[in-house]
């Protein structure tokens, strides 16, 4: 196997977005034994030290904890990284890349509706992952996306990339992602300060393309006149949707709605799996590893046919449309079926088994051996 360097630096202190994934996958390639070394940011080292400790773990300068100092740093000072570990494929996981670098590069693409959905996307993100997702397709090696979905359209908006780009579905920590226990949920409630006596749960970032606003207009719908209408719950960042605050200021006063931001890890499992229904009504999605993860925790979920959700949830999850009434309306269904709920459940907890962190890394690997390929071509077979 080739020797990688995983950069780690643009995982976040939150550990949210890429930081799930890189966290995932380098275990998952330590245990089938790639040669990996891993840069990270100064506060991270103890962490991937302790996460994969057969590998060489090197830190960055401290200013790369700010965004525009770490592109700068990825251009002059990565490559330098990669020499000084003996590195003969760099990945970078999140979009761009080092132009100069003199050894094969993979790049992770993470999603292609910066490209299909423009408008859920804000304008300087639109614009700067856009440039580089068209960099890193020409110039990279190889690209590695979650999805075939993502392929699809990355194809169809840069017709030609399919040979270069391998995919590599994200998997669910069964440690953590797992049906909940009694205790579990109840834990999950209690630091939620719930007052209702169920839930309609979404995990993610509030942002436009999460279609939030239709979400709390569809379960306003759904369950207003029920005599114990269920809660929702907007776990997750706050993210930059400004129309949310406007839907929530219409809700009645007898509804219960609570946003209690990031979840404590450990917690997730029990309000996931304790949710009567998951509704994560995305516009678009590269992969959507909520959805997967709530089907490991046995929750009954309501999302669409957007890209890559029904290569994730197939038959072990309900669809809807996207607008309020269509959300209202299955949503309503759902709530009135414990039959049809316990059905979702079960072939949830089947269906996300299959994802495994061990078959993505398998993936990258694959990703790792082409990319390293012509170079040791070039060099020669390796002798004893």
């Amino acid at each position: 196997m080739p020797r990688v360097l995983v950069d780690a630096t643009a995982v976040p202190a939150d550990r949210g977005g890429v930081g799930r994934y890189v966290d995932q996958l380098l275990p998952a390639l330590a245990e089938l034994g790639a040669d990996l070394a891993v840069v990270c940011q100064v506060r991270d080292e103890p962490f991937y030290r302790e996460l994969v400790p057969g590998a060489r773990v090197v830190t960055a300068p401290e200013g790369v904890a700010r965004r525009p100092a770490r592109l700068a740093w990825e251009q002059a000072g990565l490559p330098r990284v990669a020499r000084q570990v003996g590195a003969e494929v760099l990945h970078c996981p999140h979009y761009t890349m080092p132009l100069a670098a003199r050894l094969p590069v993979v790049t992770t693409l993470h999603d292609a509706t910066f490209f299909t959905h423009p408008e859920v996307h804000q304008r300087v993100k639109r614009v700067f992952f856009r440039a580089w997702t068209e960099v890193s397709l020409r110039r990279a090696a190889r690209c590695v996306v979650p999805s075939r979905a993502t392929l699809d359209e990355l194809a169809r908006v840069a017709r030609g990339v399919h040979g270069q780009v391998e995919v590599a579905h994200h998997g669910v920590d069964a440690a953590r992602f797992h049906v909940p226990s009694a205790e579990e949920v109840a834990a999950a409630r209690q630091h939620l300060g719930l007052r209702a006596g169920r839930y309609v749960g979404f995990l993610g970032t509030i942002e436009p393309r999460k279609n939030v606003p239709a979400l709390i207009e569809g379960w306003q719908r759904a369950v207003a006149d029920l005599p114990d209408p269920p809660a929702l719950v907007l776990a997750g960042g706050r993210g930059w949707d400004e129309r949310v605050d406007d839907v929530l200021a219409r809700v009645p006063d007898h509804l219960e709605v609570l946003r209690p931001g990031y979840l404590p890890l450990e917690l997730l499992a029990g309000f996931l799996g304790g949710a009567e229904v998951l509704a994560y009504p995305s516009l678009a999605e590269g992969f959507g590893l909520p959805v997967l993860e709530a089907m490991a925790c046995g929750a009954p979920v309501l999302t669409t046919r957007s890209l890559a959700l029904p290569e994730v949830g197939g038959d072990a999850v309900a669809y809807t449309g996207y607008d309020a009434a269509a959300i209202g309306d299955r949503l309503g269904a759902l709530l009135a079926d414990p039959d049809e709920r316990a059905r979702l459940s079960a072939a949830a907890v089947a269906r996300a088994a299959g994802f495994t962190w061990r078959a993505c890394a398998e993936q990258h690997l694959n990703a790792y051996a082409a990319a390293a390929a012509p170079r040791r071509g070039r060099r020669g077979p390796d002798v004893g």
